[in-house]
Protein backbone atom coordinates (compact mmCIF):
# COMPACT_ATOMS: atom_id res chain seq x y z
CA UNK A 1 0.00 0.00 0.00
CA UNK A 2 1.83 3.34 -1.31
CA UNK A 3 1.76 5.84 1.42
CA UNK A 4 -0.15 9.05 1.15
CA UNK A 5 0.99 11.59 -1.28
CA UNK A 6 1.56 15.34 -0.98
CA UNK A 7 -0.57 17.14 -3.24
CA UNK A 8 -1.68 21.28 -3.48
CA UNK A 9 -5.29 21.69 -3.90
CA UNK A 10 -7.05 24.47 -6.19
CA UNK A 11 -10.56 25.20 -6.02
CA UNK A 12 -11.25 22.62 -3.26
CA UNK A 13 -15.17 22.98 -4.05
CA UNK A 14 -15.19 21.92 -7.94
CA UNK A 15 -17.32 19.85 -9.42
CA UNK A 16 -14.61 17.63 -11.59
CA UNK A 17 -11.66 16.21 -10.11
CA UNK A 18 -8.50 16.69 -12.03
CA UNK A 19 -5.07 15.90 -10.73
CA UNK A 20 -1.97 16.35 -12.00
CA UNK A 21 1.30 14.07 -11.23
CA UNK A 22 3.28 16.53 -11.10
CA UNK A 23 3.65 20.37 -10.71
CA UNK A 24 3.89 22.28 -14.52
CA UNK A 25 5.46 25.42 -15.21
CA UNK A 26 2.73 28.28 -15.83
CA UNK A 27 -0.69 28.95 -14.27
CA UNK A 28 -2.49 29.16 -17.22
CA UNK A 29 -3.86 25.33 -17.53
CA UNK A 30 -4.94 25.67 -13.48
CA UNK A 31 -6.82 28.92 -14.37
CA UNK A 32 -8.46 27.14 -17.48
CA UNK A 33 -9.61 24.16 -15.53
CA UNK A 34 -11.04 26.31 -12.47
CA UNK A 35 -12.89 28.05 -14.82
CA UNK A 36 -14.52 25.20 -15.70
CA UNK A 37 -15.32 24.05 -12.24
CA UNK A 38 -12.60 21.80 -11.83
CA UNK A 39 -11.00 20.77 -8.47
CA UNK A 40 -7.51 20.81 -9.68
CA UNK A 41 -5.05 18.50 -7.31
CA UNK A 42 -1.29 18.82 -8.04
CA UNK A 43 1.43 16.55 -6.85
CA UNK A 44 3.97 17.48 -4.74
CA UNK A 45 6.04 14.72 -3.46
CA UNK A 46 9.48 15.07 -3.76
CA UNK A 47 10.33 12.35 -6.15
CA UNK A 48 11.38 12.47 -9.76
CA UNK A 49 9.45 9.72 -10.65
CA UNK A 50 6.30 8.62 -9.33
CA UNK A 51 5.16 4.73 -9.11
CA UNK A 52 2.48 2.86 -9.76
CA UNK A 53 1.17 2.68 -6.49
CA UNK A 54 1.89 6.83 -5.96
CA UNK A 55 -0.57 7.56 -8.81
CA UNK A 56 -3.06 4.95 -7.84
CA UNK A 57 -3.14 6.55 -4.26
CA UNK A 58 -3.36 10.21 -5.97
CA UNK A 59 -6.20 9.04 -8.21
CA UNK A 60 -8.21 7.85 -4.83
CA UNK A 61 -12.12 6.77 -5.30
CA UNK A 62 -13.47 9.36 -7.64
CA UNK A 63 -11.37 11.21 -10.26
CA UNK A 64 -12.48 12.73 -13.47
CA UNK A 65 -8.72 12.92 -15.11
CA UNK A 66 -4.93 12.73 -15.07
CA UNK A 67 -2.32 14.55 -16.64
CA UNK A 68 0.75 12.61 -16.38
CA UNK A 69 4.46 12.46 -17.33
CA UNK A 70 6.66 10.26 -20.22
CA UNK A 71 8.07 8.99 -16.89
CA UNK A 72 5.10 6.91 -15.59
CA UNK A 73 3.91 3.76 -16.66
CA UNK A 74 0.75 3.86 -18.17
CA UNK A 75 -1.35 0.62 -18.45
CA UNK A 76 -3.56 -1.62 -17.52
CA UNK A 77 -3.40 -1.29 -13.69
CA UNK A 78 -3.50 2.87 -13.89
CA UNK A 79 -6.21 2.28 -16.68
CA UNK A 80 -8.26 0.29 -14.75
CA UNK A 81 -7.66 2.58 -11.58
CA UNK A 82 -8.87 5.50 -13.25
CA UNK A 83 -11.92 4.09 -14.81
CA UNK A 84 -12.99 2.72 -11.45
CA UNK A 85 -12.66 5.98 -10.06
CA UNK A 86 -14.82 7.16 -12.79
CA UNK A 87 -12.11 8.96 -14.86
CA UNK A 88 -12.15 9.01 -18.64
CA UNK A 89 -9.42 11.32 -19.25
CA UNK A 90 -5.66 10.83 -19.10
CA UNK A 91 -3.10 13.39 -21.09
CA UNK A 92 0.39 13.11 -20.93
CA UNK A 93 2.54 15.95 -21.05
CA UNK A 94 4.53 15.46 -23.92
CA UNK A 95 4.02 14.38 -27.81
CA UNK A 96 5.53 11.30 -27.19
CA UNK A 97 3.31 8.27 -25.75
CA UNK A 98 5.92 5.47 -25.48
CA UNK A 99 4.90 5.04 -22.00
CA UNK A 100 1.22 4.38 -22.70
CA UNK A 101 -0.82 1.12 -23.25
CA UNK A 102 -3.17 2.52 -25.76
CA UNK A 103 -4.99 -0.69 -26.26
CA UNK A 104 -5.36 -0.60 -22.44
CA UNK A 105 -6.42 2.94 -21.96
CA UNK A 106 -9.40 1.94 -25.20
CA UNK A 107 -10.50 -1.23 -23.11
CA UNK A 108 -11.45 0.92 -20.27
CA UNK A 109 -12.58 3.70 -22.46
CA UNK A 110 -9.92 6.22 -21.74
CA UNK A 111 -9.08 8.80 -23.65
CA UNK A 112 -5.44 9.33 -24.39
CA UNK A 113 -4.26 12.72 -24.86
CA UNK A 114 -0.64 14.29 -26.24
CA UNK A 115 0.91 17.64 -26.89
CA UNK A 116 2.10 17.92 -30.49
CA UNK A 117 2.26 21.20 -32.03
CA UNK A 118 4.52 23.52 -29.71
CA UNK A 119 7.60 21.72 -29.43
CA UNK A 120 8.88 21.65 -33.32
CA UNK A 121 10.97 24.86 -33.45
CA UNK A 122 12.10 24.32 -29.68
CA UNK A 123 13.36 20.69 -30.11
CA UNK A 124 14.84 21.66 -33.59
CA UNK A 125 16.84 24.70 -31.67
CA UNK A 126 18.69 22.60 -29.16
CA UNK A 127 19.74 19.92 -31.71
CA UNK A 128 21.25 22.95 -33.39
CA UNK A 129 22.81 24.15 -30.34
CA UNK A 130 23.95 20.72 -29.95
CA UNK A 131 25.54 20.97 -33.15
CA UNK A 132 27.54 23.70 -32.50
CA UNK A 133 28.54 23.21 -29.20
CA UNK A 134 29.97 19.24 -30.62
CA UNK A 135 31.67 20.97 -33.18
CA UNK A 136 33.20 23.71 -31.50
CA UNK A 137 34.16 21.80 -28.81
CA UNK A 138 32.33 24.24 -26.22
CA UNK A 139 31.87 21.90 -23.20
CA UNK A 140 35.60 20.72 -23.09
CA UNK A 141 36.37 24.47 -23.70
CA UNK A 142 34.52 25.40 -20.61
CA UNK A 143 34.96 22.57 -17.86
CA UNK A 144 38.94 23.41 -19.23
CA UNK A 145 38.41 27.29 -18.07
CA UNK A 146 36.87 26.42 -14.52
CA UNK A 147 39.76 23.98 -14.03
CA UNK A 148 42.10 26.97 -13.97
CA UNK A 149 43.73 25.18 -16.93
CA UNK A 150 44.08 28.09 -19.51
CA UNK A 151 47.68 29.74 -19.24
CA UNK A 152 47.42 31.36 -22.61
CA UNK A 153 46.40 31.07 -26.26
CA UNK A 154 47.69 28.37 -28.31
CA UNK A 155 47.54 27.14 -32.14
CA UNK A 156 45.87 24.00 -31.37
CA UNK A 157 43.98 24.42 -28.34
CA UNK A 158 40.30 23.02 -28.62
CA UNK A 159 40.55 23.02 -32.42
CA UNK A 160 37.43 22.01 -34.04
CA UNK A 161 34.88 21.74 -36.78
CA UNK A 162 33.79 24.54 -39.26
CA UNK A 163 30.62 23.80 -40.41
CA UNK A 164 29.73 26.36 -42.98
CA UNK A 165 30.04 24.63 -46.69
CA UNK A 166 30.08 21.21 -44.61
CA UNK A 167 26.66 18.68 -45.51
CA UNK A 168 24.12 18.30 -42.75
CA UNK A 169 22.86 15.12 -42.65
CA UNK A 170 18.86 14.75 -41.65
CA UNK A 171 17.71 11.43 -41.00
CA UNK A 172 13.32 12.23 -40.19
CA UNK A 173 12.49 15.20 -42.39
CA UNK A 174 9.44 15.60 -40.61
CA UNK A 175 8.59 18.47 -38.53
CA UNK A 176 11.59 18.83 -36.46
CA UNK A 177 13.90 17.09 -38.75
CA UNK A 178 13.13 19.84 -41.05
CA UNK A 179 13.09 22.53 -39.49
CA UNK A 180 16.35 22.07 -38.18
CA UNK A 181 17.24 21.46 -41.60
CA UNK A 182 16.15 25.07 -42.19
CA UNK A 183 18.49 26.40 -39.31
CA UNK A 184 21.54 24.64 -40.31
CA UNK A 185 21.09 25.59 -43.99
CA UNK A 186 20.26 29.11 -43.81
CA UNK A 187 22.20 29.68 -40.43
CA UNK A 188 25.78 28.21 -41.45
CA UNK A 189 25.02 27.89 -45.50
CA UNK A 190 25.10 24.02 -45.16
CA UNK A 191 24.36 21.71 -48.31
CA UNK A 192 21.21 19.24 -46.76
CA UNK A 193 21.35 15.62 -47.71
CA UNK A 194 18.19 14.09 -45.66
CA UNK A 195 16.38 10.59 -45.70
CA UNK A 196 12.79 10.03 -45.39
CA UNK A 197 10.27 7.27 -46.39
CA UNK A 198 8.11 10.79 -47.77
CA UNK A 199 9.14 13.59 -49.93
CA UNK A 200 9.95 16.78 -47.95
CA UNK A 201 8.53 18.79 -50.49
CA UNK A 202 8.68 22.38 -48.68
CA UNK A 203 12.04 21.38 -47.34
CA UNK A 204 13.61 21.04 -50.94
CA UNK A 205 11.65 23.98 -51.83
CA UNK A 206 13.34 26.27 -49.08
CA UNK A 207 16.70 25.31 -49.81
CA UNK A 208 16.43 25.39 -53.52
CA UNK A 209 15.21 29.09 -53.03
CA UNK A 210 17.85 29.81 -50.22
CA UNK A 211 20.56 28.47 -52.98
CA UNK A 212 19.09 30.91 -55.59
CA UNK A 213 19.02 33.83 -53.52
CA UNK A 214 22.84 33.24 -52.67
CA UNK A 215 24.14 32.80 -55.86
CA UNK A 216 22.41 35.62 -57.13
CA UNK A 217 24.25 37.69 -53.96
CA UNK A 218 27.50 36.18 -55.50
CA UNK A 219 27.82 33.55 -53.34
CA UNK A 220 28.43 29.28 -53.45
CA UNK A 221 24.70 28.31 -53.95
CA UNK A 222 23.65 25.45 -51.28
CA UNK A 223 22.59 22.16 -52.57
CA UNK A 224 19.70 19.46 -51.15
CA UNK A 225 19.58 16.00 -51.93
CA UNK A 226 17.28 13.52 -50.61
CA UNK A 227 18.91 9.96 -49.92
CA UNK A 228 17.79 6.39 -51.69
CA UNK A 229 18.80 5.23 -48.10
CA UNK A 230 20.13 5.96 -44.92
CA UNK A 231 23.32 4.65 -45.23
CA UNK A 232 23.96 7.23 -48.34
CA UNK A 233 23.47 9.96 -45.50
CA UNK A 234 25.51 8.47 -42.88
CA UNK A 235 28.53 8.08 -45.55
CA UNK A 236 28.44 11.67 -46.94
CA UNK A 237 27.44 13.92 -44.39
CA UNK A 238 29.89 15.52 -41.57
CA UNK A 239 27.34 16.22 -39.05
CA UNK A 240 23.91 13.88 -39.22
CA UNK A 241 20.89 14.82 -36.58
CA UNK A 242 18.54 11.93 -36.45
CA UNK A 243 14.66 12.64 -35.85
CA UNK A 244 12.75 9.20 -36.64
CA UNK A 245 9.92 7.81 -34.72
CA UNK A 246 10.59 5.23 -32.31
CA UNK A 247 9.72 1.71 -33.49
CA UNK A 248 10.78 -1.81 -34.62
CA UNK A 249 12.52 -0.58 -37.67
CA UNK A 250 14.25 2.08 -35.88
CA UNK A 251 15.12 0.53 -32.88
CA UNK A 252 19.75 0.72 -32.56
CA UNK A 253 18.93 2.63 -36.31
CA UNK A 254 22.73 3.54 -35.14
CA UNK A 255 24.76 0.89 -34.20
CA UNK A 256 28.13 -0.88 -34.26
CA UNK A 257 28.17 -1.10 -38.28
CA UNK A 258 25.92 1.90 -39.26
CA UNK A 259 28.95 3.49 -37.02
CA UNK A 260 31.79 2.60 -38.78
CA UNK A 261 29.97 3.88 -41.93
CA UNK A 262 30.10 8.10 -41.15
CA UNK A 263 33.44 9.93 -41.44
CA UNK A 264 36.15 9.98 -38.49
CA UNK A 265 35.43 13.35 -37.55
CA UNK A 266 31.56 13.23 -38.36
CA UNK A 267 28.94 14.49 -35.59
CA UNK A 268 25.99 12.85 -34.22
CA UNK A 269 23.05 14.59 -32.66
CA UNK A 270 19.77 12.67 -31.19
CA UNK A 271 17.17 14.61 -29.83
CA UNK A 272 14.35 12.25 -30.78
CA UNK A 273 14.49 8.92 -28.75
CA UNK A 274 17.43 7.17 -26.93
CA UNK A 275 17.02 3.55 -28.20
CA UNK A 276 17.43 4.82 -32.42
CA UNK A 277 21.34 4.47 -30.85
CA UNK A 278 22.70 1.68 -29.28
CA UNK A 279 24.58 3.49 -26.71
CA UNK A 280 27.10 0.16 -25.80
CA UNK A 281 28.39 0.63 -29.68
CA UNK A 282 28.31 4.10 -29.45
CA UNK A 283 30.85 4.35 -26.31
CA UNK A 284 32.98 2.27 -28.34
CA UNK A 285 33.19 4.07 -31.32
CA UNK A 286 33.63 7.39 -29.47
CA UNK A 287 36.45 5.72 -27.51
CA UNK A 288 38.24 4.10 -31.13
CA UNK A 289 37.64 7.41 -32.89
CA UNK A 290 38.24 10.89 -30.38
CA UNK A 291 37.50 13.11 -33.01
CA UNK A 292 33.78 11.95 -33.86
CA UNK A 293 31.64 13.52 -31.62
CA UNK A 294 27.93 13.20 -30.29
CA UNK A 295 25.40 15.73 -28.54
CA UNK A 296 22.91 13.61 -27.11
CA UNK A 297 20.00 14.41 -25.37
CA UNK A 298 17.76 11.11 -24.99
CA UNK A 299 19.32 7.97 -24.08
CA UNK A 300 18.65 4.20 -24.45
CA UNK A 301 17.93 3.48 -20.56
CA UNK A 302 17.11 6.72 -19.53
CA UNK A 303 17.27 8.40 -16.62
CA UNK A 304 20.22 5.72 -16.88
CA UNK A 305 23.44 6.37 -19.02
CA UNK A 306 25.77 3.22 -20.45
CA UNK A 307 28.81 2.28 -18.77
CA UNK A 308 31.55 4.66 -19.65
CA UNK A 309 29.56 7.27 -21.61
CA UNK A 310 29.70 9.97 -19.39
CA UNK A 311 33.70 9.76 -19.04
CA UNK A 312 33.78 10.56 -22.64
CA UNK A 313 34.78 13.84 -23.35
CA UNK A 314 33.69 13.90 -27.03
CA UNK A 315 29.81 13.64 -26.03
CA UNK A 316 28.12 15.71 -24.95
CA UNK A 317 25.11 14.90 -22.82
CA UNK A 318 21.87 16.81 -21.69
CA UNK A 319 18.97 15.46 -19.46
CA UNK A 320 16.00 15.32 -22.22
CA UNK A 321 15.73 19.10 -22.16
CA UNK A 322 14.65 19.54 -26.09
CA UNK A 323 11.25 21.24 -25.32
CA UNK A 324 12.36 22.65 -22.04
CA UNK A 325 11.85 26.68 -23.15
CA UNK A 326 9.93 28.36 -21.19
CA UNK A 327 6.80 28.97 -24.04
CA UNK A 328 6.91 25.08 -25.26
CA UNK A 329 6.57 23.91 -21.90
CA UNK A 330 3.87 25.86 -20.38
CA UNK A 331 1.92 25.34 -24.16
CA UNK A 332 2.47 21.86 -23.44
CA UNK A 333 0.58 22.21 -20.18
CA UNK A 334 -1.99 24.06 -21.07
CA UNK A 335 -2.57 21.27 -24.06
CA UNK A 336 -3.06 18.67 -21.74
CA UNK A 337 -4.88 20.54 -19.24
CA UNK A 338 -7.38 21.31 -22.63
CA UNK A 339 -6.91 17.54 -23.75
CA UNK A 340 -8.76 16.45 -20.42
CA UNK A 341 -11.31 19.34 -19.95
CA UNK A 342 -12.62 18.21 -23.26
CA UNK A 343 -12.96 14.56 -22.63
CA UNK A 344 -14.90 15.26 -19.28
CA UNK A 345 -16.97 18.41 -20.83
CA UNK A 346 -17.89 16.31 -23.81
CA UNK A 347 -16.05 18.50 -26.19
CA UNK A 348 -15.07 17.25 -29.97
CA UNK A 349 -11.83 16.69 -30.81
CA UNK A 350 -9.53 19.53 -32.67
CA UNK A 351 -9.32 18.79 -36.30
CA UNK A 352 -5.52 19.17 -36.57
CA UNK A 353 -3.21 18.55 -33.49
CA UNK A 354 -0.47 20.33 -34.97
CA UNK A 355 -2.39 23.43 -35.45
CA UNK A 356 -3.09 24.10 -32.08
CA UNK A 357 -1.82 28.38 -31.47
CA UNK A 358 -5.92 29.27 -31.10
CA UNK A 359 -5.58 27.35 -27.69
CA UNK A 360 -2.12 29.08 -26.70
CA UNK A 361 -3.63 32.71 -27.23
CA UNK A 362 -3.61 33.78 -23.97
CA UNK A 363 -6.06 36.78 -25.06
CA UNK A 364 -9.28 34.66 -26.01
CA UNK A 365 -10.91 31.75 -24.87
CA UNK A 366 -9.31 28.26 -26.59
CA UNK A 367 -11.89 26.63 -28.53
CA UNK A 368 -14.43 23.94 -27.32
CA UNK A 369 -12.71 20.76 -28.27
CA UNK A 370 -9.62 18.58 -27.03
CA UNK A 371 -6.53 19.35 -28.59
CA UNK A 372 -5.08 16.24 -29.49
CA UNK A 373 -6.67 12.79 -28.70
CA UNK A 374 -4.71 9.97 -29.92
CA UNK A 375 -6.99 7.17 -29.64
CA UNK A 376 -10.01 9.17 -30.67
CA UNK A 377 -10.81 7.23 -33.70
CA UNK A 378 -10.90 3.86 -31.22
CA UNK A 379 -13.37 5.71 -29.15
CA UNK A 380 -15.56 6.51 -32.12
CA UNK A 381 -14.97 10.51 -30.46
CA UNK A 382 -16.13 12.94 -32.80
CA UNK A 383 -13.70 15.46 -34.96
CA UNK A 384 -14.57 19.55 -34.34
CA UNK A 385 -15.79 21.07 -37.77
CA UNK A 386 -14.37 24.78 -36.13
Amino acid sequence: MAKPVSIEVWNPSGKYRVVSTKPMPGTRWIDLLVQQDCRVEICTQKKTILSVEDIIALIGDKCDGVIGQLTEDWGETLFSALSRAGGRAFSNMAVGYNNVDVNAANKYGVAVGNTPGVLTETTAELAASLSMAAARRIVEADEFMRAGLYDGWLPHLFVGNLLRGQTVGVIGAGRIGSAYARMMVEGFKMNLIYYDLYQATRLEKFVTAYGQFLKASGEQPVTWKRAASMDEVLREADLISLHPVLDKTTYHLVNKETLSMMKKEAILINCSRGPVIDEVALVAHLKENPMFRVGLDVFEDEPYMKPGLAEMKNAIVVPHIASASKWTREGMATLAALNVLGKIKGYPIWHDPNKVEPFLNENSLPPAASPSIVNAKALGLPVSKL
